[in-house]
């Protein structure tokens, strides 16, 4: 098992092959490791891609309840809703390159089952939504981890170019796939489908069984699964800014998720298309979301993120409008373009929102907790708005998810994604104070107290500057926080707060970014003392 804060190492030769052109937008393909993983990882989201394709358009086949297709999408959304935060916490705790694998063969047996029941007529209904939900949940298992290497694969000023890139071969697959596999499904059967989405999960499987790393030397021990899950969702508490994330993640998924649950409906019941088209349209969808990819660092030379989202949101909602009552082919491909544009603005700007706002600490558990939001927000839209179209019509569905996107996006009123642009998350550099003392592990709670002098007339304004340490504590893994002045000694206050055990504090002290010491020397400014403020700790007798 290795340490928490296992780091994945870029070879000294790429990080010197890098550092020759930088500035380029595709710098990050430049560095060995992550340009093997990105061509693998795109040739497996086109199997991916192709695999979706021939799932919808079996259960087309088997049944035409608007209900039965819609849970296709919700069985492949469940498995991120549950097993995304558990993976992310995973992904924290244990060898991420081992457990990649593990997703990777797991994926690949799925994929190889689902092949031989195609091939022997075994497929049902029944058998379709137990082989997305399996194949899905391992995309569950390897989405936390994958996305939280990429800030160790490249260097902090290339981690939007590769998150861009990453999203850019993602759309790629996206053009590619779904009309390869309607082609494919045309001539040859679902069964070919399925099998070569199979043999698509064995070039990321190479790549990470040939990839090499180096685990980090950590003083401290790796934290047990479920503290470590408490570790997450404290620093999700505490953190506005994936706050902010989190909300603006369920205003849009949870409608956006009834153009993918009926599109294929529309497809075939509305237009009367074949596998070919429907492969046509979804490969619309693609070639909109690479254009955006491309022209996206423009735009958000103009906009802010917010502005963006809003943007992309109101178009996806009038393309939405259109799935629902326009039932010219290439006219709605048009507006299936637009889908794309704005889902691939949309799904980078929260990316890189949540990436942003996450510790490297926590930056799996995190990444994970944001996509246990957006999937949980596309399962349970899929199944709604599946629900609707059953009942009321297809156009009467979408009509509604297109007045639910238009209201949320009044959230940008309150849950802004530009807050705090300058926040800063590298570990700090400073020294830990912790003290070396003959104090066991598992001792504990402990109680860790300051004491502060203050002027009367700084009372106010350090009380009020506190509350950002309070979130700094508590992202931390303190599990109560709070602050007193003392009415005998004017002018002293104290703050104390409570975590489980001595080496929690010891992690706390080593989780201190260069934003929460920035924090504490502001609050720091404050205090009138000769030396630093005086530290306590108080640990529950044996």
């Amino acid at each position: 098992m290795a340490s928490i804060n296992e780091v994945h190492h870029v070879s000294a030769e790429s990080l010197k092959e890098a550092t020759t052109t930088s500035g380029s937008p595709w710098q990050p393909l430049r560095l060995r490791v992550f340009r093997m993983l990105w061509i693998a990882t795109v040739v497996s989201n086109i199997g991916s891609w192709m695999n979706d394709v021939a799932m919808n358009w079996t259960m087309l086949t088997l049944s035409a309840d608007p209900l039965s297709v819609a849970m296709i999408q919700a069985a492949s959304s469940l498995p991120m809703f549950l097993f995304a935060l558990p993976s992310g916490v995973m992904a924290d705790i244990v060898d991420r390159r081992k457990y990649l694998i593990f997703s990777q063969v797991w994926t690949l047996l799925a994929a190889c089952g689902l092949t031989v029941l195609s091939l022997t007529g075994h497929v049902t209904p029944g058998v379709l939504l137990v082989a997305a939900f399996l194949m899905s949940t391992g995309a569950a298992m390897s989405s936390p981890p994958f996305q939280a290497i990429v800030p160790d694969l490249v260097r902090k000023q290339d981690l939007g170019a590769a998150i861009a890139l990453n999203s850019l071969g993602i759309n790629i697959s996206r053009a590619i796939g779904p009309a390869l596999g309607g082609l494919i499904l045309s001539f040859a059967g679902a069964w070919v489908v399925f099998a070569l989405n199979a043999v698509s999960v064995l070039g990321v499987a190479w790549v990470l069984y040939r990839w090499k790393t180096e685990p980090s030397v950590q003083r401290l021990p790796p934290e047990h699964f479920f503290s470590a899950v408490r570790a997450g969702g404290r620093y999700v508490h505490a953190a506005p800014v994936l706050r902010n994330v989190l909300v603006r993640t369920v205003a849009f998924f949870l409608f956006a998720s009834a153009a993918w649950s009926l599109l294929p409906l529309v497809a075939r019941r509305e237009l009367g298309l074949g596998p070919g088209g429907y492969g046509i349209m979804l490969a619309c969808i693609g070639v909109g979301a690479i254009f955006g990819a491309v022209t996206l660092p423009r735009l958000r030379k103009h906009l802010n993120p917010d502005r963006l989202m809003v943007l992309a949101s109101v178009m996806f909602a009038v393309a939405m409008l259109a799935l629902a009552f326009v039932r010219h082919f290439w006219l709605l491909n048009v507006f299936e373009f637009m889908t794309g544009f704005s889902w691939i603005a949309v799904l980078t700007t929260l990316n890189l929102g949540a990436q942003r706002s996450a510790a490297k600490w926590v930056k799996a558990r995190a990444l994970a907790i944001y996509l246990t939001v957006f999937f949980g927000s596309m399962t349970a839209g899929s199944a709604l708005w599946g629900q609707l179209a059953s009942h009321y019509g297809i156009a009467v569905s979408l009509s509604v998810a297109t007045l639910g996107m238009l209201l949320g996006c009044t959230a940008v009123l309150r849950w802004r994604l530009d807050k705090d642009p300058d926040l800063n998350l590298d570990a700090s550099v400073e020294n830990h104070i912790a003290p070396e003392i003959d104090v066991h592990h598992s001792r504990g709670p402990v109680m860790v107290s300051y004491e502060y002098l203050i002027k009367a007339e700084d009372a106010h304004a350090f009380t009020v500057c506190m509350q950002d340490m309070r979130r700094v504590r508590r992202r931390g893994g303190a599990l109560s926080w709070s602050v007193y002045e003392d009415i005998l000694k004017p002018g002293i206050f104290v703050e104390t707060f409570l975590v489980g055990s001595w080496v929690e504090h010891l992690r706390q002290e080593e989780r201190y970014t260069m934003n929460d010491r920035k924090i504490e020397h502001r609050v720091q400014q404050y205090h009138q003392g000769e030396s630093r403020p005086e530290v306590r700790y108080l640990v529950a007798p044996v």
